[in-house]
C-alpha cells in the first residue's frame, strides 16, 4: 500500500489518552478537555434499527476521515491514529417516567475526532460519506467541539442493566469527597463491540459532571 502522507507519529486512545479511556473499576474524578466530536442527536430505544442506524452513520464518516490519507488532497497536519470509541449523552423525554423505558430515552450518540479536524473538512467528508454510504442520519450530523470539564468517571463491567450499581458508586464517591452532580444528564463510553461480546464482559466507561461543593 503506497501512502500519500508521511506519518510522523500514531494516536492510540488507549495508550494516549488513559485517563479518560480506560479508568478502574472504582470511581475517580478527571477533568475532561475540549475535544472535536462528531454527534448525532435523537430518542427511542437503542435496541432498535434506528439507533443502528445512527451509529452506522458516525462510523462510516469516522473512517472516511481516518482514511483520508489515501486521497488526493489529505487534511493538514494528519496523522495515523485509532478511531476513538462510540460514546453516548444519555438522557430522559419524560423525566417523570422510568429510566427503564428503553423507549423514552433520548441521546447524542457521537464519535470523537482527530485534530486536525476542520469545519471545511467535515463538510467535504460528509458529502463523500452521502455518496458512498447513502444513509438518512447523515443528513444530521453535527460536527462540534465539547468540553465536560470536572467529571466522575468510572469503568462499568457488565451488562447495560446494571449500570445503576456503577452509578450509585460513583454518587457516593462523590459524596464522601465533597463532590456533587452538576447535570442529571450522563455519558457512556463503549469499549466493547455488544454484537460480539458476552454481557458480562462488557466495558463500558460511565461519566457523569460534577463540581466541588460548598463549605
Amino acid at each position: 500500500m503506497s501512502e500519500k502522507v508521511a506519518m510522523s507519529k500514531k494516536v492510540d486512545y488507549k495508550k494516549d489518552y488513559k485517563a479518560l479511556y480506560l479508568p478502574k473499576t472504582s470511581p475517580v474524578i478527571v477533568d475532561v478537555p475540549r475535544m472535536p466530536f462528531i454527534t448525532v442527536s435523537g430518542s427511542g430505544n437503542p435496541n432498535g434499527e434506528e439507533f443502528s442506524r445512527v451509529v452506522e452513520a458516525l462510523y462510516s464518516l469516522s473512517y472516511a476521515v481516518r482514511m483520508s490519507y489515501r486521497g488526493d488532497e489529505v487534511p493538514e497536519g494528519y496523522y495515523e491514529y485509532t478511531v476513538f470509541p462510540l460514546e453516548g449523552v444519555w438522557d430522559l423525554v419524560d423525566r417523570t417516567k422510568s429510566a427503564a423505558d428503553k423507549n423514552n430515552l433520548k441521546y447524542t450518540m457521537m464519535i470523537r475526532q482527530p485534530d486536525f479536524l476542520t469545519p471545511s473538512w467535515f463538510e467535504r467528508f460528509l458529502e463523500q460519506t452521502k455518496k458512498k454510504k447513502p444513509n438518512s442520519h447523515l443528513d444530521h450530523v453535527q460536527f462540534e467541539h465539547v468540553e465536560e470539564g470536572l467529571c466522575c468517571q468510572i469503568m462499568h463491567v457488565g451488562s447495560f442493566d446494571e449500570e445503576p450499581k456503577s452509578f450509585a458508586a460513583m454518587e457516593a464517591f462523590c459524596k464522601q469527597n465533597g463532590y456533587t452532580r452538576a447535570s442529571k444528564l450522563h455519558r457512556e463510553i463503549y469499549l466493547s463491540d455488544p454484537r460480539k461480546t458476552q454481557q458480562e464482559k462488557l466495558k463500558t466507561v460511565l461519566r457523569i459532571q460534577v463540581e466541588e461543593r460548598e463549605g
